[in-house]
């Protein structure tokens, strides 16, 4: 990964949720919708999330059309720290596929 820091679950939930422009509530909505209502991001989380997110570039607030909500989309930045991040998900799934399988 080109970042010192993994994701957190839920900062990968919101970043995944940003790969189209959203505003808060749009973000948790997606998430909760998702992931079937097992996974659910608070917004006082989800905000803290946000400011490190935009901390690091890996967000941006967009401009929108609706001037009452903020909106945020991934840098290129970010696009590439989540993409890295889904081929580290997807080694730690195919090693516990793999020792499930051997059980």
């Amino acid at each position: 990964m080109k970042t010192t820091e993994q994701l957190t679950d839920s900062m990968f939930y919101i970043m995944a949720a940003l790969t189209k422009p959203r505003h808060g509530y749009a973000i948790m909505n997606l998430i909760e919708e998702t992931t079937k209502g097992t996974v659910s991001i608070g917004p006082a989380s989800m905000y803290t999330i946000i400011k490190k997110l935009l901390k690091h570039e890996w967000i941006y607030l967009h401009d929108g059309t609706d001037s009452r909500r903020k909106t945020y989309f991934l840098t290129e930045k970010g696009k590439e720290v989540l993409k890295e991040d889904v081929k580290l998900r997807r080694l730690m799934l195919h090693l516990a596929e793999t020792g499930l399988e051997e059980v």
